[in-house]
């Protein structure tokens, strides 16, 4: 599994695990970093000329405030928050006090959620701070709802290095973005997939793993499969029936 390991023991992954007798190991091929002050002032960005902030991640939120501590800057205590899930809003807590702070925040995890609240809040001067890899849906959105709004990027996906002794032999490799996929292909130049099968989490990461030539063997969300591990168990299931 391209990703970190699961902070509950009650993980679906386990369960397959178990039911199937596999071993799962969970190696992230990325890793999240912020920018430096220098690079995001580049960007002639003010963050106090707004008056709310949209956050759709925890990475989101660390790097927000890692940067405003860098560069000295005091966030008001009437900035708004608006966040895709209440996860992400409680995650605020580690840097301010939650109760006294306007926080909004969505059920689905989209932010076509949020766009009810924002739209009360027209008058609002949006930032949101983004990875380096990112496409335009949000900016599209808000355009498309006449919202006033800036786009800065504040932290960078890069690749995990592998040591050169770290063993590579897996039966099944999960994706969940585009640039795990590049990941592999950064440490590994040479790779060969002959019997490794290779699956995936969302339409993008599945085009990547076809754009670079790798054999696509599962793929979800599916009607069949709507989940990732769904989708592992029934193609194990599959496979020792064969």
């Amino acid at each position: 599994m391209s990703q970190p390991k699961p902070s509950s023991e009650k993980s679906p992954y386990y369960d397959i695990a178990a039911k199937y007798g596999v071993e799962i190991e969970f190696r992230p091929f990325i890793k999240v970093e912020g920018i430096d002050s220098k690079e995001f002032r580049s960007q002639r960005i003010s963050i106090l000329e707004h008056t709310a902030i949209i956050f759709t991640s925890r990475h989101a939120i660390d790097h927000f405030f890692q940067l405003c501590k860098e560069m000295r800057i005091v966030v008001p205590d009437d900035m708004k928050y608006f966040c895709v899930t209440e996860q992400v809003a409680l995650y605020i807590q580690k840097y301010v006090q939650y109760r006294k702070r306007k926080v909004f925040f969505g059920t689905t995890g989209k932010i076509n959620d949020l766009l009810p609240a924002m739209t009360k809040h027209k008058n609002e001067r949006y930032f949101v701070p983004l990875s380096d890899v990112h496409n335009d849906d949000i900016k599209n959105l808000l355009d498309e709802k006449k919202l006033h709004h800036t786009e800065g990027v504040m932290y960078r996906t890069v690749s995990n290095n592998f040591r050169s002794d770290e063993p590579f032999d897996y039966d099944l490799i999960v994706f969940f973005s585009p640039s795990g996929v590049r990941s592999l292909l950064e440490n590994f130049p040479d790779f060969q997939q002959d019997n490794i099968a290779i699956a995936t989490f969302g339409p993008t990461t599945a085009k990547a793993v076809r754009d670079s030539g790798l054999r696509l063997d599962l793929e979800a969300p599916t009607q069949e499969c709507p989940s990732i591990t769904s989708a592992i168990d029934s193609y194990i299931s599959k496979v020792n029936k064969a």
